[in-house]
């Protein structure tokens, strides 16, 4: 017995209110993901790198509203719960900007890789991530200099700055990568889910980059910013940023954005594209 199509009884209005409510299926999501990776790997290097320096300065208030909340807070049982908050402005900011940040990419450029193998795509996408990664980092650096200006901020801000930096030091290379996995995981959950929260994706993103922040993960660039903080104060060397911080946490990103969530997604539909091709 054929099995009927309840939606097509309904009157015309109530199945355009129906569709507009539906969720997105998985193969849709990941078409609209491929198709914003295919525009960003077409983009211009310029536009790259800009992006990418925009990027890496405006992320760093997640540090400097971070630590403002940390100085009001000090004290309190309840600081971390409140100066996570802050911890969400920067990316607020990128994200919602659509500003090039290296901790998105493993999920966006690599669908349309996996999508359609080659090697001038993957010359493609190690243009974009070594591009978007160096301009990040350089973005970060210039924001941790004009933050470590003596007549930048107020000393209480500089004080609880350099508190919020300092703890950075105190994770070791492998703590950096296994604390970087679910860092990057989060973000790249963050751009998958992003087609379907159309009306909500402000609250959606503080939300979940809130817990990267409450679960003291590791995340590269506003890391990198810290990092920087406290080389420019001489309490960290550059042997210490580049092989206890920077490389360790960049490989634990990857691998949480790239190996684990975007792999997972990918085969979660990759049935269905096969399918599709066929028709």
């Amino acid at each position: 017995m054929e099995r009927k199509n309840f939606v097509s009884e309904l009157p015309k209005n109530e199945r355009a209110v129906l569709q507009e409510h539906a969720p997105l299926p998985p193969r849709l999501i990941y078409n609209i993901i491929r198709e914003e990776g295919e525009e960003e790997l077409k983009r211009p290097l310029q536009a790259l790198a800009f992006s990418g320096l925009a990027a890496g300065v405006l992320v760093s208030f997640s540090f400097l509203f971070r630590s403002i909340f940390h100085m009001h807070m000090a004290g309190y049982q309840i600081e971390p719960l409140v100066s996570c908050l802050g911890y969400t402005v920067g990316f607020l900011i990128v994200i919602l900007g659509r500003m090039q940040l290296f901790t998105e990419n493993p999920i966006t450029t690599i669908i349309p890789l996996l999508s359609e193998f080659s090697w001038l795509r993957l010359y493609e996408v190690a243009r974009l991530w070594s591009t978007v990664f160096f301009f990040n980092i350089i973005g970060t650096a210039i924001a941790a200099a004009f933050y470590s200006s003596p007549y930048t901020l107020t000393p209480e801000i500089e004080a609880a700055m350099h508190e919020v930096a300092v703890k950075v030091m105190t994770l070791s290379p492998v703590e950096n990568i296994l604390r970087g996995i679910p860092a990057d995981i989060i973000i790249a959950a963050i751009v998958w889910i992003s087609p379907q929260t159309k009306y909500f994706k402000f609250v959606m993103i503080m939300f979940l980059v809130y817990f990267i922040a409450l679960g003291d993960f590791a995340h590269v660039v506003v890391g990198s910013c810290e990092m920087a903080y406290i080389v420019f104060a001489n309490n960290a060397s550059f042997f210490d940023y580049f092989f206890r911080f920077l490389i360790p946490c960049g490989m634990g990103n990857v691998i949480g954005g790239t190996l684990i969530f975007t792999l997972l997604v990918y085969y979660q539909v990759a049935k269905e594209l096969k399918l599709e091709k066929k028709k």
